[in-house]
């Protein structure tokens, strides 16, 4: 019984660091060029974000080897900043663009850039399924082109892009 039980946690606690088919995470990935602030343009929804504008990360190095991870969303309803914290690792290898992230503890989930551009100015990010999907970006707005762009991609990748929410940025991050 001990042993079920151990295979069941482990694939509980593993069981979420998959990509959706098709997907390929980018080769040759830099993280010192990935550090620093990105902004959410647009994502598929889910209840850890809902109802949150004026989204952005902050990626840094963590003595660890890891990375910290600090998502800031504000949330009108409430009329406050929300913030979480976490930590990133490679999966695999430390040049593919393919992370696992946790902000609860032993629980990782993936984080997979598919798309990057050469200069670090946009990322095109999934999780461990379809239900997770991001654009992000250095600057709080893009061209019309990018969008277009992402949601081409993402709809020959299977996404409901029908679906995605453009976030606002109407206010000053702190």
């Amino acid at each position: 019984m001990r042993f079920f039980s151990l295979v069941f946690l482990t694939v509980l606690l593993g069981g979420c660091l998959g990509y959706p088919e098709g997907v390929t995470p980018v080769a040759d990935f830099k993280l010192s060029r990935y550090l620093g602030k990105w902004y959410e343009i647009a994502r598929l929804d889910h209840s850890f974000e809902r109802g949150l504008s004026n989204v952005a990360a902050e990626y840094s190095l963590r003595d660890d080897g890891g990375v910290r991870v600090v998502n800031r969303g504000f949330m009108a309803r409430e009329k406050s900043w929300k913030q979480a914290e976490g930590t990133a690792r490679f999966v695999r290898s430390k040049n593919e663009g393919y992370l696992k992230v946790s902000f609860f503890g032993p629980f990782y989930s993936s984080y997979v850039l598919f798309e990057l551009d050469e200069e670090y100015q946009y990322a095109f990010v999934t999780g461990y399924n379809q239900s997770y999907l991001w654009l992000l970006a250095r600057t709080p707005t893009v061209d019309s082109g990018l969008i277009d762009r992402f949601i081409e991609r993402a709809k020959q990748l299977g996404f409901e892009t029908d679906e995605l929410i453009f976030v606002e940025h109407d206010r000053p991050s702190l």
